[in-house]
């Protein structure tokens, strides 16, 4: 009787093995048949998870787009293929689809600083209490991520440095921008206003990621710690 030790994926190299070659090596080094494999675990006793998938791509032409139309009762037709792993198979390929057609979100960009009080503007109009956000932005100045600090009172709100870094540094973020409201309209930054800058500034520098501005948002307009050279 021929020994099926060979097909038996646990006895590979594990560079080799499909799930550990995706963790190792990333996604784009599978090749199609591996991906598959990778979703099915395993095959049978005489067929490794990979060649189960290679004999379903074989069937329609190695075609995406024809493994994409097979139902969970056509993949089941193939030896090895249960209900469980068609299922999978099923759902990743939906899966695929739903991307596809899912509108890319297009990252606003900020070339000045009205840029960003026209983007804050639906998060800081009408506010009746101070709040502190952060512009998280790549080095292309294109918005990552916008970040509530903190929300206080009617007179102040409390930043602190470690958390909007914190966001930056999981963001991946180069560069921060700064933005707070002043309900009362008062444009001008505080005393403290002008030593959060300057602590941010410092900080951002030991960090590399930039302090680009620091923006106090009115109703009414705002004022730019970076259009004042106040940076």
């Amino acid at each position: 009787m021929e020994s099926t030790y060979s097909l038996d994926i646990k006895s590979w190299a594990e560079e080799d093995r499909p799930r550990e070659k995706l963790v190792l090596k990333g996604k784009a080094a599978l090749s199609e048949a591996e991906l598959i494999a990778a979703i099915i675990g395993s095959g049978t006793p005489s067929c490794s998870a990979v060649d189960v998938s290679k004999g379903i791509l074989n069937s329609i032409g190695n075609n995406l787009n024809h493994l994409a139309k097979l139902t969970v009762k056509d993949l089941m037709k193939f030896k090895g293929i249960g209900e469980a792993k068609a299922v999978g198979i099923v759902s990743a390929m939906e899966l695929g689809r739903r991307r596809k057609e899912a509108d890319i979100e297009k990252k606003p960009k900020i070339s000045c600083s009205k840029d960003a009080y026209i983007l804050m503007k639906s998060e800081l109009m009408d506010l009746a209490h101070e709040e502190f956000w952060c512009l998280l932005l790549n080095r292309g100045n294109s918005v990552i991520k916008k970040q509530i600090v903190s929300s206080g009172g009617v007179s102040g709100t409390v930043a602190d440095p470690k958390l909007i870094f914190k966001a930056a540094l999981e963001e991946l973020a180069s560069s921060v921008i700064l933005v707070h409201n002043h309900p009362s309209g008062n444009r001008q930054p505080s005393h403290a206003d002008k030593l959060l800058t300057k602590k941010m500034k410092e900080a951002g520098r030991a960090l590399e990621i930039s302090l680009l501005d620091h923006i106090i948002f009115t109703e009414d307009g705002y004022f730019s710690f970076a259009d004042e050279n106040l940076l």
